[in-house]
């Protein structure tokens, strides 16, 4: 298993994001903001959009630090990778019994 994995079995992936959200987030100028919820503990990760996203890959989102798009990308430039998140959320999410709620909102 990978170092930079946060979350599996998600409920939704980026071909079930609604049309109007997708449109948004292939913008330009889009900022997409990744709120992750677990339990009491909330953290934020902020990265953008691009015209270049495919958003096809029917079980994988990644948000990328780089610049490198392909159908798994959700964002790129992030000013946070999984390792740059708190010990106290990576912790929680190590169980594999835990929920949790991400929320994307995307701003243009």
């Amino acid at each position: 298993m990978g170092d930079c994995i946060l979350t599996v079995g998600s409920e939704k992936a980026a071909p079930d994001l609604s049309d109007d959200f997708r449109e948004a987030l292939r913008k330009p100028d889009a900022r997409l903001t990744i709120t992750i919820e677990a339990d009491e503990i909330r953290e934020q990760v902020n990265a953008f959009g691009s015209p270049k996203l495919f958003l096809t890959h029917h079980s994988d989102m990644v948000v990328r630090k780089s610049t490198h798009v392909d159908s798994r990308t959700l964002g790129i430039r992030a000013d946070k990778a999984a390792r740059d998140l708190s010990r106290a959320l990576v912790e929680k999410l190590q169980n594999p019994n835990q929920k949790a709620i991400i929320i994307l909102t995307v701003h243009s």
